[in-house]
């Protein structure tokens, strides 16, 4: 399991970063060279590069070539290893929710009750004193 962990580590600091979600958001659309997945950021093109290489050892991204364009693609491989490994804790409060939804439920029920039986009393009160 260790190996995974480190796979997980490596991805979830990759997606830590704004600049780099953004890029994947835009590779999901499909392949873009450095130029055009820089053109929407106020960043340096070494800079963009740079997250492209945290992306690639992430394995997020592939890096192909075509005469002297290098265009990126999205490998959603890691990505699913993620949803993998978050559906656990998915599972986990959607049952503490539905718990909670039950006793909510059975709160608002009593308070009914109560409610109902205060004003038979308060009826029965005022019948009294009439």
């Amino acid at each position: 399991m260790p190996l995974a962990t480190d796979t997980l580590s490596t991805t979830f600091a990759a997606l830590a970063d704004p600049t780099r979600r953004a890029i994947l958001a835009r590779l999901a659309e499909g392949p873009a060279t450095v130029k055009e997945l820089s053109a929407p950021f106020d960043i340096s093109g070494p800079a963009v590069t740079k997250h492209l290489k945290v992306l690639e050892r992430a394995r997020l991204i592939a890096r192909g070539r075509e005469a002297q364009w290098r265009p990126c693609q999205l490998e959603a491989a890691p990505l699913k290893e993620i949803a993998e490994w978050t559906e656990r804790y998915r599972r986990y409060w959607e049952e503490r929710l539905d718990r909670l939804q039950s006793y909510l439920k059975s709160l608002q029920a009593s308070s009914h009750q109560s409610g109902h039986q205060e004003e038979k009393r308060d009826g029965h009160r005022r019948r009294r004193t009439k």
